[in-house]
């Protein structure tokens, strides 16, 4: 487990000339911080409270990038453009991961499940992943593309609905 002041900076270097990203991720790293891992019972959490609110007011309502401090990231998100971005807070998204503007990531219907993403994928523009699905590790999902059902293997995902046009070899293999 890396410490505060590393956690804080993890997606630092991988987002180099993008001082919006930084500055999100960053405060999403503190907020998330700040949350603790008991789901904000804590003296912390209480204390951190303007915080969170100065983090959901800022990020989400003024930037338009909804990554609530519950989701759980991997190192090295990646994050291009930003705006328009959502995320539920059930998700789970793995290291190296890309995300680029106008993508949404959440579940079907209120309280359903929400996508696992794997490690080292990469995200395009304007993409919609919904449901209980997941997105192996070294996938890429194409600009547009709506994906509803699990990706099982590497591969490049494209289209509405989503359709696998290339297998890109074994998850081991592969590093987006």
């Amino acid at each position: 487990m890396l410490g505060p002041i590393r956690t804080i900076f993890c997606d630092w270097s991988i987002n180099k000339g993008n001082p919006k990203a930084r500055l999100v991720l960053a405060s999403f790293r503190i907020a998330s911080l700040a949350a603790g891992s008991d789901g904000g019972r804590s003296l912390t959490w209480v204390l951190m409270l303007p915080y969170l609110i100065a983090y959901r007011v800022g990020v989400e309502w003024i930037l338009g990038i909804e990554l609530p401090y519950k989701l759980k990231v991997g190192r090295n998100l990646r994050l291009f453009h930003g705006c328009a971005l959502v995320v539920n807070d059930h998700c789970v998204l793995g290291t190296n991961v890309t995300l680029r503007h106008s993508t949404t990531i959440g579940n079907k219907a209120a309280g359903g499940g929400c996508p696992v993403i794997g490690d080292n994928v990469d995200i395009g523009s304007n993409s919609v992943i919904l449901g209980d699905i997941s997105i192996c590790q070294g996938s890429i999902i194409g600009a547009g593309a709506v994906i509803t059902k699990s990706v099982e293997q590497p591969s490049l995902v494209v289209g509405n609905p989503g359709r696998v046009i290339r297998v890109l070899g074994t998850s081991s293999q592969h590093r987006g």
